[in-house]
């Protein structure tokens, strides 16, 4: 019997140890490919890994609003709305990274004012009715901003403003509802949004700026480049 035990564990152990080399083979494998196709995606265009260092600096320069006492003593939990720009705003060239910290200033002052406005407006009717004013309020802006994106001309131009909108309303009704200084906390987490959207504009233009014209202009040449060469194997 103890023949028979060791001789039907032995395959069976033989197998779980191929089977363990070849799982780390093929674990190796996805790590080598893994590790060709960052190389060929950085020399496609070097400036990329110089744009992932500018998003990193960023977010260390902003995170020093929660790692200096004075400053988060300032700004508080809204600290973390200033990383979520970053995150947000941040785009390969300077024009975009302009483009989309203009909305989202705009979007969250003017989210931000009527957020205020809703809570004070439903805070009249007393806080029975409270909740359900400003539920109301919130269903009906909201669901007006998400329609207005369906329209052609702020689809292709305000389409993220729009979408900061909506997110910065939500967030400043709902939290409001349970936050007695509704203006303080309204004012700081604008502050910390202006203050990200303007460090993610002064990086990308002072560290290696990208220009959308620039750009173009590339692409142009390489389309010209590779039309020439076409005309030339056609002749």
């Amino acid at each position: 019997m103890v023949i028979e035990n060791a001789s039907s564990t032995t395959p069976t152990t033989l197998f779980t140890r191929v089977k363990t080399i070849a799982s780390s083979l093929k674990i190796k494998h996805v790590i080598v490919d893994f590790a060709i196709n960052i190389k060929k995606i950085a020399e496609v265009d070097s400036r990329r890994i110089t744009h992932s260092l500018k998003v990193a600096l960023a977010i260390i320069v902003v995170s020093m609003i929660y790692f200096v006492q004075p400053f988060y003593n300032g700004m508080g939990e809204s600290g973390l709305w200033a990383i979520l720009t970053v995150v947000l705003v941040s785009e390969f060239t300077v024009g975009a990274t302009l483009s989309k910290g203009l909305n989202r200033g705009f979007a969250t002052l003017l989210a931000g004012a009527l957020g205020v406005g809703a809570e004070s407006f439903a805070s009249v009717f007393g806080p029975t009715l409270k909740p359900i004013i400003l539920g109301f309020l919130l269903f009906l802006i909201v669901a007006l901003a998400t329609f207005l994106r369906f329209a052609p001309s702020i689809k292709r131009r305000y389409d993220y403003g729009v979408l900061i909108f909506i997110l910065t309303f939500a967030l400043v009704s709902v939290s409001g509802y349970r936050v007695d200084k509704i203006l303080k906390l309204a004012q700081q987490r604008f502050t910390t949004i202006v203050l990200a959207g303007a460090m993610c504009v002064i990086i990308s233009i002072c560290v290696y700026p990208v220009w959308a014209g620039e750009e173009l202009h590339k692409l142009i040449v390489n389309n010209l480049e590779k039309l020439a060469s076409f005309l030339e194997g056609s002749f």
